[in-house]
């Protein structure tokens, strides 16, 4: 009888449970995407199938199959599969789940496997309350994370444990996920028909992201109202417009995408390519990024890869920081994207760096004393330094003098390219501005 009220309590909250809950895969082949984590011959699935799991941390982008994956392996094992959310669990929750899984291993034989959710949200403490219990096989930990695992959670966690990556789920995928949920009894059971242009729609407002899609799925089905299997109601893109006015895609402002977005804008704008410039721009501008932050890499680029093969970019980027620390969003929008387009199109010079030259120098070269003629006047005895010409008393205002420390050469730190205004330079003869040969 308890068994008869459990039953039907689990069809009850099925019945309520969103669409994207309804549709997790019950098997390995129920399961989308993920060839290389976990297609076949790869090592979790032969470990899921032979049941011989060890602990592992499933590391991707939301809505990739993380907690389906999970849910695959509860299903699969022969083991107790509990669940931790690292949300609200605490230390206490954890050492009561490890005192459990020890029971049942020494009464029982039997295993556990332990799943945490958002395992990066676990503080140091929690991370190492697993510590002992991961090590010694009490029990197998299954952690679930959108953050990168390295960064996030415990090296000590991490050498006991493997990682595997999860990447975002295809357009076919998301296509496969849309097609099952439309025809299956646990989804929308044949009672509407997607039309091809809603398709698209929601796959590319899903950004590779299947809780998405199946959620963009279950929200534009009640805009239509259910039909009959023989005659079923028609989804249409106006409806999923309706449900989803606009696209977010995934951008965190101070983790992995944060860094790897604003890595592509800046090589970018080093690689002359403005278009690429302004949708890297975009992308930030609607992940919510601080406008401060893109005008400070900005003007950074102004000095490191464009220098004085154009001087205009740096006052370009200075004015550029000031607007967006001034004006912020939504008007700075347009001045970031001008500097960027002009970073992006003026010519490159990266002879700024010949700093970091100099700075070796510096650090692990022998001291250089100051040539006695360059030296400050302004003490007793200088009058033996020596003459100090003065560029200006010369036709042209240059003169030939060594400003170095001996053991040094022009030409040791800065090497000016061939663009732009460095194309130019003082010519040592003719005393003039020419064009570098």
């Amino acid at each position: 009888m308890d068994n008869l009220f459990t039953e039907i309590e689990n069809d009850a909250r099925r019945s309520v449970a969103p669409l994207a809950v309804r549709m997790r895969p019950r098997s390995l082949d129920e399961l989308v995407g993920q060839e290389q984590a976990v297609g076949p011959g790869s090592w979790l699935r032969t470990a899921i199938e032979q049941d011989t799991l060890s602990s592992v941390i499933l590391f991707g982008p939301a809505g990739t199959g993380k907690t389906s994956l999970a849910h695959v392996i509860a299903e699969t094992t022969k083991a107790t599969f509990v669940e931790v959310s690292a949300v609200g669990g605490t230390v206490s929750d954890l050492r009561r789940e490890i005192d459990a899984a020890e029971k049942r291993l020494t009464m029982s034989n039997l295993r556990t496997i332990l799943f945490v959710d958002e395992i990066h949200r676990f503080n140091r403490n929690q991370q190492d309350a697993l510590l002992h219990a991961v090590e010694d096989r009490i029990l197998v930990l299954v952690g679930a994370t959108t953050e990168n695992p390295f960064f996030e959670v415990n090296s000590a966690l991490i050498s006991r444990s493997r990682v595997v990556e999860l990447q975002g789920l295809s357009d076919d995928d998301i296509r496969e996920l849309l097609s099952r949920a439309v025809a299956d009894e646990r989804g929308l059971a044949a009672q509407y028909r997607l039309d091809k242009t809603a398709e698209d729609a929601i796959v590319l407002l899903a950004g590779g992201d299947g809780r998405t899609a199946l959620t963009t799925l279950e929200l534009a089905a009640g805009m239509v109202g259910a039909g009959t299997g023989k005659k079923p109601a028609v989804i249409e893109e106006e409806a999923v417009r309706a449900t989803t006015p606009h696209r977010s895609l995934p951008y965190d402002k101070n983790k992995d995408m944060h860094y790897d977005i604003i890595s592509a804008f800046i090589k970018s704008m080093r690689g002359s390519d403005p278009d690429a410039a302004l949708y890297w721009l975009a992308r930030m501008i609607d992940g919510g990024e601080d406008p401060k932050f893109i005008a400070r890499r900005i003007f950074i680029l102004a000095a490191e890869d464009i220098g004085n093969a154009d001087p205009q970019a740096l006052l370009i980027a200075e004015a550029a920081f000031k607007s967006a620390e001034v004006i912020g969003y939504p008007e700075c929008q347009l001045i970031l994207a001008q500097a960027a387009t002009y970073m992006a199109l003026a010519p490159k010079s990266n002879a700024a760096c010949g700093i970091f030259d100099a700075l070796s120098e510096v650090r692990n070269g022998p001291l250089r004393s100051v040539p006695d003629y360059l030296r400050d006047r302004h003490r007793p005895g200088s009058d033996e330094y020596g003459e100090y010409k003065y560029p200006h008393n010369y036709p042209g205002g240059w003169v030939d003098q060594q400003y170095l420390p001996d053991g040094l050469e022009r030409g040791s730190f800065y090497k000016p390219g061939e663009r732009g205004w460095e194309a130019y330079r003082v010519d040592a003869t003719a005393r003039d501005r020419k064009p570098r040969a």
